[in-house]
């Protein structure tokens, strides 16, 4: 059974892994990326535009899916990610205040304190909500 997964990432660090066609959640660390299964779905959120911004962004930036479960450590001089392939989806960013309402990941009054794991399953109802609005 695949799972649905949401990644809290600064956007433009989004944009890199995009571009890499490479997942990477709290801040390279190998847990996360083993906690996924091949076929599952990650989606970004992203609270700022870089990491270390007080301006808020709160978007969900990107989607991808799995094709294997390989994790390999990245060699980038004096920083060493672990890093797994992704398949991403064409998609556009879309705003949290959009969806809000509809998620039920959003519901509770607290619900942004779970962020700060970096990395949490998603219910298959606010995966698919999510993706049906970042694709059109």
């Amino acid at each position: 059974m695949t799972r649905g997964w949401l990644g809290v990432v600064s956007a433009a660090h989004v944009r890199r892994g995009v571009q890499l066609g490479i997942a990477q959640i709290n801040h390279g660390k190998r847990a996360p990326l083993a906690r996924m299964n091949t076929g599952d779905t990650l989606i970004y959120y992203s609270p700022t535009e870089q990491r270390g911004d007080r301006t808020p962004y709160q978007h969900f930036t990107a989607v991808g899916t799995f094709p294997d479960s390989d994790i390999w450590q990245a060699d980038e001089g004096c920083f060493m990610p672990y890093r797994r392939r992704i398949n991403y989806l064409a998609t556009a960013p879309v705003a949290l205040t959009e969806l809000r309402s509809q998620l039920r990941l959003t519901q509770e009054s607290n619900w942004g304190y779970q962020l700060r794991f970096g990395l949490i399953p998603l219910d298959p109802h606010d995966t698919d909500t999510i993706i049906e609005a970042m694709l059109t």
